[in-house]
């Protein structure tokens, strides 16, 4: 699997992140969706990794995935940043994944 990051998206997760200590996570998450395959792709920033996560260098930092959902994303990815939609972007050279992708910060009760 092949991630590229963006200039904007790098500048703009170094400043929500801003020092925090943690691990840049793409999530397919499925929590209230209903059903595994009504996920929503989303990044999160997470204090501890699971034991099922992977890792995935990037041109820019590295990114960490869980394992058992990687059939749910694309061979090779980018994450971008629009400023027009104030969101991140995961994109595949076949279709946007999810154009207004928030970044959530989680914390260790969360």
């Amino acid at each position: 699997m092949e991630i590229m990051i963006t200039s904007a998206a790098a500048e703009k997760l170094n400043e929500r992140i801003n020092g925090t200590e943690g691990y840049l996570k793409l999530k397919y998450d499925i929590d209230g969706c209903g059903c595994a395959v009504s996920g929503v792709f989303a990044l999160w920033y997470v204090p501890e990794l699971d034991s099922d996560d992977m890792t995935i260098e990037t041109n820019e930092r590295t990114i960490y995935m869980e394992k058992s959902k990687t059939v749910f994303f694309d061979e090779k990815m980018k994450i971008d940043f629009s400023s027009a939609s104030n969101s991140f972007q995961l994109k595949s050279p076949q279709q946007i994944l999810n154009g207004y992708m928030s970044l959530v910060l989680k914390g260790k009760t969360d």
